[in-house]
């Protein structure tokens, strides 16, 4: 892994490019490149680099060196030039292939590309070329290289950036000031630099230095169809011969580590390491982190279970309450994040990696990540309606929760991070794996449950349920113990003391019911700023996509909770009511700098599906705090938190007109539960069985008091309340 940077039509773009590669130091410690238009600079330190200190450049790239494939600097300029941070496994087989002579994976992609623009554009005596042809070239070549890659081409006045296609490698970009990118989001954000955001691996970008402008090509990424035929057993052996070649071809030409739980996903990884241990030059140690304070983690007690077992090397990393304060003082601002969950992970990561670092020299660290998304391993994927989609769009995302996360606390460290299970061949070939076969009442990942076996892992191990990371190391209770400690009231309250800005600004899909109101609730509370309210008004009362009934008072809520609003009419036609709510969004990017979206969706992959379209589109982040949450623990919650709300309207057999207009309370939960385990009433409503209006919760400044409305009763089970009147109210 390397650190790779740009900036272009800047007044301070040397200044800028220096100054992002000092903040990414430790991604590459093996040496050092910037180049300008005309200008190639390169050394082993940065201090060798013999840069005219007068020197004045509107355009430079920039790269730091961590060398695994032979050691060549960079960038790589040739017709035009490079920055690479790439480990391409087949890149030989490439070279041969093309024969380009290049001397690693970053030289074959320049050579590639290069070669593959003059054959198949100016070969055919096409002197003007679109970018959208260079494009599809480039997208072309990527399409055949194994492994994970971001990089920038700079080819005349254009600036070509692509990253892999699930996003392991990080590449970050903003056009507030000219166009600047960087592997990390903090070497933008420390030279000024706003509207940061992080390159979608299924567009390739393309900046036109000369006018300023930006285009986007989009990439083709994987599909769920058609689902594979035969047994399990016939299916869990290819997978097998797949995850195996994932495997063998990341391994190093030297001695590697495995961030190893006892869990099934990296048991499965170790022990696969192990038989192929019996060749020649193939060594590697297992590392696991924990709070070993009051008792023994269940990660470690696991580990140590597993090492016995299959004859592993393992070391222990075991840490006091002290010693995780003062590794937060570095994870929380490594991550740009106070997610609990997301730095409980990077918690455990980071104290395994320091480890490996400083008691082997580990360079090359393999991971289990992946695995539950692929296979279904969540909890939230036993309430699925369609386990491929779900296990798809996991995939789809991956790159917003998890990558980013992993790769920047591994590099700190100076270790790569090697993830086999996202081996693109065999993601591609496990979404199409029939979902029986991944998931079933009882247990979850049941076709990796079956490789397990066969590998001769204990079943101990290969049935035992998932336990998070920040769980199985314990380092969740130790951030809830220092929380505690300070005094703080909430977990996220005091990780804000590491890093206190706000992880990102949202904008919310709001529709003034209680599912658009608590996803609020819940990102506020992990320190998201909340920015602005979006309100599609369809005048469509059985809209596939948005809330109708008393959608008008939405103003009142967001003045309830001093947010600005803003509202969409539309006259809600299926699908073309996507294009209202596409500009209700672009006005809130535009107005207020939202760089995502939050949902309330539950269950509907139609409607979650067709707001990810649209944000992915425009760049943005999608939030869904309740998918698959369960529908009796919601509501309770709700009440538990501080939500008042009604039902706005009832449309199901068991309800009638007398739950409409009244503030729920627990009894009512009580009678939807038994609702449901009599005739299949879902308890939140997800099948239309009731809408809400919220009158109060924990971020109204003000309630709302309801003073007139009208009941309407269509017949014994459909009734609906028109509120006629209603003010806000102080709080006591």
């Amino acid at each position: 892994m390397c650190s790779i940077t740009g900036f272009f039509n800047n007044e301070n773009a040397m200044e800028h490019t220096l100054h992002a590669l000092e903040i990414t130091k430790n991604r590459g410690l093996d040496g050092i490149g910037i180049c300008t238009a005309g200008e190639l600079y390169i050394a082993q330190d940065v201090n060798s680099l013999g840069i005219d200190p007068d020197i004045s450049q509107r355009n430079v790239l920039g790269h730091r060196l961590h060398s695994m494939v032979n050691f060549v600097l960079q960038p790589i300029a040739h017709k035009g030039k490079i920055v690479a941070n790439c480990e391409i496994y087949n890149w030989k087989e490439l070279d041969e292939k093309y024969g380009v002579e290049a001397q690693n994976d970053a030289d074959l992609l320049i050579k590639l590309i290069e070669k593959h623009i003059e054959k198949q554009i100016f070969g055919t005596g096409n002197k003007t070329t679109s970018q959208t042809e260079i494009m599809q070239v480039i997208d072309e070549i990527l399409h055949e290289t194994i492994g994970v890659y971001a990089f920038a081409y700079w080819l005349d006045d254009t600036v070509y950036i692509a990253r892999d296609i699930v996003g392991l490698k990080p590449l970050w970009y903003s056009l507030s000031d000219g166009f600047a990118f960087a592997s990390e989001k903090k070497a933008l954000a420390r030279n000024g630099y706003a509207e940061i955001k992080e390159l979608n691996p299924r567009e390739i970008l393309v900046y036109n230095i000369k006018t300023g402008s930006l285009e986007k090509y989009n990439r083709e990424f994987f599909s769920i169809t058609p689902l594979h035929e035969g047994s399990i057993t016939e299916i869990e052996e290819h997978m097998k011969i797949l995850l195996e070649n994932a495997v063998s071809i990341r391994m190093p030409d030297e001695k590697f580590g495995i961030l190893f739980s006892g869990g099934l996903d990296s048991t499965i990884i170790a022990c696969m390491c192990k038989m192929m241990g019996k060749k020649p030059g193939i060594d590697f140690t297992c590392y696991t982190a924990g709070l070993c304070e009051v008792q023994l983690p269940p990660d470690i007690e696991y580990s140590r279970m597993m090492a016995d077992e299959l004859g592993l090397d393992l070391v222990v990393k075991s840490i006091g309450l002290d010693e995780v304060e003062t590794y937060l003082k570095d994870v929380v601002p490594l991550v740009e994040d106070t997610n609990v969950p997301k730095v409980g992970v990077a918690l455990t990561m980071y104290a395994a990696c320091v480890a490996a670092r400083e008691e082997d020299g580990i360079r090359v660290m393999f991971s289990g990540s992946g695995a539950d998304e692929i296979f279904a391993g969540y909890d939230r994927h036993k309430r699925s309606t369609d386990i491929s989609r779900d296990c798809y769009a996991d995939v789809l995302k991956i790159y917003e929760k998890n990558t980013y996360r992993d790769d920047v606390v591994s590099m700190n460290n100076n270790i790569e991070l090697r993830v086999p299970y996202l081996d693109k061949r065999f993601v591609d070939y496990s979404l199409k794996i029939p979902p029986q076969y991944k998931i079933n009442d009882e247990q979850n990942k049941l076709i990796l449950r079956l490789l397990a076996d066969e590998l001769g892992i204990p079943a101990q191990v290969s049935q035992r349920k998932k336990q998070a990371a920040q769980y199985g190391s314990r380092f969740d209770k130790a951030i809830g113990k220092l929380a505690k400690k300070a005094g703080c009231k909430t977990k996220t309250e005091y990780l804000k003391q590491f890093y206190g800005k706000p992880n990102l600004k949202l904008g919310v899909l709001f529709s003034s019911g209680k599912d658009s109101n608590y996803a609020m609730h819940i990102m506020q509370e992990q320190n998201y700023a909340i920015e602005c309210l979006i309100t599609i008004k369809s005048q469509n009362p059985d809209s596939y996509m948005f809330h109708t009934p008393n959608i008008d008072l939405a103003r009142l809520q967001a003045e309830a909770m001093e947010l600005p609003l803003i509202e969409e009419l539309t006259i809600g036609e299926k699908e073309k009511e996507l294009d209202d709510m596409k500009n209700a969004i672009i006005r809130a990017k535009n107005e207020f700098g939202i760089e995502g979206v939050v949902t309330g969706a539950l269950y509907s992959n139609y409607q979650r599906e067709r707001i990810e379209k649209v944000c992915d589109e425009l760049g943005l982040k999608v939030f869904s705090p309740l998918w698959h949450i369960d529908q009796e623990k919601e509501m309770h919650q709700l009440l538990d938190i501080g939500f008042e709300f009604i039902f706005s309207s009832v449309a199901a057999y068991g309800l009638n007109k007398s739950w409409v207009g009244r503030i729920i309370g627990e009894k009512d939960i009580e009678k939807l539960v038994k609702l449901n385990e009599k005739i299949g009433l879902n308890v939140a409503g997800e099948g239309g069985e009731f809408e809400s209006f919220v009158t109060d919760g924990p971020m109204y400044r003000k309630k709302i008091e309801i003073r007139e409305m009208e009941v309407i009763e269509r017949d014994e089970y459909t009734a609906k309340v028109v509120i006629t009147d209603a003010v806000l109210v102080d709080k006591e």
